[in-house]
């Protein structure tokens, strides 16, 4: 049985806003800035042994350094501040230098959107893990102390995964089956009902649901 390829773009996060739905229910939306991508590299299973875009996203004019001049001059793009690998689009041959824009999505339902996660430093295990509190009552010294993590005999070690303080937060997260409200290929704007991972102007990965 063949995989289905998904339709895939980059994009920015510009925020959260609030609108009416089809129903006329005041809903929490997200919007984000979707496309346009310029094609740098195809990659096919002969000469790299699978098939891949490589897309960029975000003009710059900022210095990226002279492998990467070399590689946008070569297709004749601009810099670009975000670049990443994305599944080839089921039945179009695409070209280097060629833009995919968010009519890639007309008619999609229901999006998933990937991003990094807010950063929130090192914290301890009540707050990182939602563990319970010690007791409160005078002299106590332990109202917030992760306590043993050990044990005295066999094995007589920390096990590998337990729940340890350390840094929360800044992980890659995907929030799946989001509802489009609004695909804007003109102005490049995707509004989809509720939250996204990360701050405002992170950079995502947008999916067309399974």
């Amino acid at each position: 049985m063949a995989r289905r390829i998904r339709k895939t773009i980059l994009g920015k996060k510009l925020g959260m806003s609030q609108m009416f739905d089809e129903s006329g229910t005041w809903v929490p939306v997200t919007l984000i800035e979707a496309g346009p991508c310029t094609v740098l590299q195809v990659k096919s299973v002969d000469s790299d042994g699978y098939d891949a875009l490589q897309v960029g996203f975000d003009v710059t004019h900022k210095d990226t350094g002279k492998p990467m001049e070399g590689h946008f001059a070569k297709v004749g793009a601009p810099a670009q501040r975000y670049v990443r690998e994305i599944p080839p689009i089921d039945g179009q041959e695409v070209e280097p230098g060629q833009a995919i824009d968010l009519s890639l999505f007309e008619g999609v339902k229901q999006v998933d959107v990937q991003g990094t996660s807010k950063g929130k430093g090192f914290a301890g295990t009540v707050k990182r893990w939602n563990h319970s509190i010690g007791p409160k009552s005078h002299g106590s010294k332990s109202k917030r102390s992760i306590g043993s993590t050990g044990m005295m005999q066999d094995p007589g070690r920390v096990i590998k995964g337990k729940k340890m303080p350390g840094q929360m937060g800044s992980d890659k997260v995907k929030v799946r089956n989001l509802k489009v409200i609004q695909a804007d290929a003109e102005k490049n704007l995707l509004i989809v009902r509720g939250a996204v991972p990360g701050a405002t102007g992170c950079y995502l990965t947008v999916e067309e649901s399974l």
